[in-house]
């Protein structure tokens, strides 16, 4: 009797629980409702996979070559840079064209790089200023290419109460990838050279370009050109200037990206140096990272609301400056394990919130400007921070540096909730 009682019991359980999860799927997946986003969502998932593993393969090959820390924060630095040049140019033609189109051109372009990577190995005879070249056509393509994509998101997403969801999986992808992409990056390297990582990614590209043509996208009315573009530059500088929470989130995530981000550029030199370790170790460190940042985006995915999210802006910050400072001490694999995760939830969870908070406040037909100026501060300040960390890391050794950049991190955080309690 007693055990017929228990099994009617737990079976009640099962109903009342499976309903429950079901229910927390659907609330975390919910912009996936949307057939154009499912097509991005696709595509993305499998072109990511291969656009990280090119990235361990680029800074290992580099290495390599020239067991130079510094010469990985330049390669980084020219892959970057084009991204603080011209994005808020990009960002006013992002207001101007067909988003779709800009995208379709620029996936193209970033799959012949790839492409070309792979005959540059394949021809058996590799030198450093090739790879410097190409990364720089890289930047300038994803110049343009980060802007468009930023804004895209609204473009697909009819609802607005969804874009903080739809943003939220878009990390989840951009992560989830970072955990996949690296771990074959490491094996592939090892096995069969970086060669081979290059190809992968250049095919992977078919992914998001078939789901790109694949997509019906309304009509979005674009205003008539009446005006120069440096003009409307200007009026996008002015907007951002005079809107205070668009302006200080803008300002923190240049200061996280210039002193905190760079940790990636320098990651070769903890699995050697430090760790004493091969391809297989960076490829878990950067596994690591993605893990946290997944685990970062499911956290905000399954938020109902995003507002008054903008207090853990600050917490999160402080979570990855943390996890640097840490990284910077440990010696022990399973710990950098452990505080590299850490790190990773932080830096995703706050980058991915003051996406949204700028989604959320900034006036339609200036969406391209204010993403440009995103993209500007979280990807266009990354090289110097990369050429900064590399020249750092060659005077006073890569844990000095790791060390300084959390503890800025940390602070920069800590000023920003003092200074601005009620921005958001």
């Amino acid at each position: 009797m007693f055990k017929e009682s228990a099994a009617r019991l737990e079976s009640a359980n099962r109903e009342m629980e499976g309903p429950e999860v079901l229910k927390g799927f659907k609330l975390i997946l919910r912009a996936l409702r949307y057939r154009n986003y499912r097509l991005f969502f696709g595509g993305q998932s499998v072109s990511l996979i291969g656009m990280w593993m090119q990235s361990v393969a680029m800074s290992w090959l580099v290495y390599r070559l020239t067991a130079s820390p510094m010469m990985l924060g330049v390669v980084a630095f020219v892959n970057q840079i084009p991204s603080f040049v011209l994005a808020p140019i990009a960002g006013v033609y992002a207001d101007r064209w067909n988003r779709r189109t800009m995208l379709l051109w620029t996936q193209t372009l970033l799959m012949i790089e790839s492409l070309m990577l792979v005959v540059l190995w394949l021809s058996g005879v590799v030198h450093v200023w090739q790879l410097i070249v190409l990364e720089l056509f890289a930047g300038l393509v994803k110049a343009f290419d980060a802007p468009a994509r930023q804004s895209f998101v609204v473009d697909m997403i009819e609802q607005k109460e969804d874009l903080g969801n739809a943003i939220a999986l878009n990390s989840a992808i951009f992560n989830g990838s970072r955990l996949i992409g690296p771990s074959l990056a490491g094996v592939i390297i090892a096995t069969a050279g970086e060669g081979i990582c290059f190809l992968i990614n250049g095919l992977s590209f078919l992914a998001i370009i078939l789901a790109l043509r694949a997509m019906t996208i309304a009509p979005r009315e674009l205003a008539a050109q009446t005006t120069h573009v440096l003009q409307e530059l200007k009026e996008g500088f002015a907007y951002i200037y005079h809107h205070v929470p668009i302006r200080t989130l803008l300002i923190l995530v240049s200061v996280v990206s210039l002193v905190g981000m760079p940790y990636v550029v320098l990651m070769p030199v903890f699995a050697k140096e430090i760790l004493r370790g091969g391809p297989s170790t960076l490829g878990f460190l950067m596994a690591a990272s993605g893990i946290g940042a997944l685990t970062g985006a499911f956290f905000l995915a399954s938020r109902r609301e995003f507002n008054g999210s903008g207090r853990l802006i600050p917490l999160a910050a402080v979570i990855f400056g943390s996890g640097l400072i840490a990284f910077s001490f440990s010696k022990v694999f399973i710990c950098s394990f452990a505080v590299i995760l850490m790190s990773g939830f932080g830096l995703m969870v706050q980058m991915a919130l003051s996406n949204t908070s700028l989604q959320t406040l900034v006036d339609d037909d200036k969406r391209g400007r204010v993403m440009s100026f995103y993209t500007m501060a979280f990807m266009g300040v990354a090289p110097f921070g990369s050429l900064l960390a590399g020249g750092l890391a060659h005077r006073i050794g890569a844990p000095h540096t790791l060390l300084l950049g959390g503890t800025a991190c940390v602070a920069g955080a800590v000023l920003f909730a003092k200074k601005y309690p009620s921005v958001l």
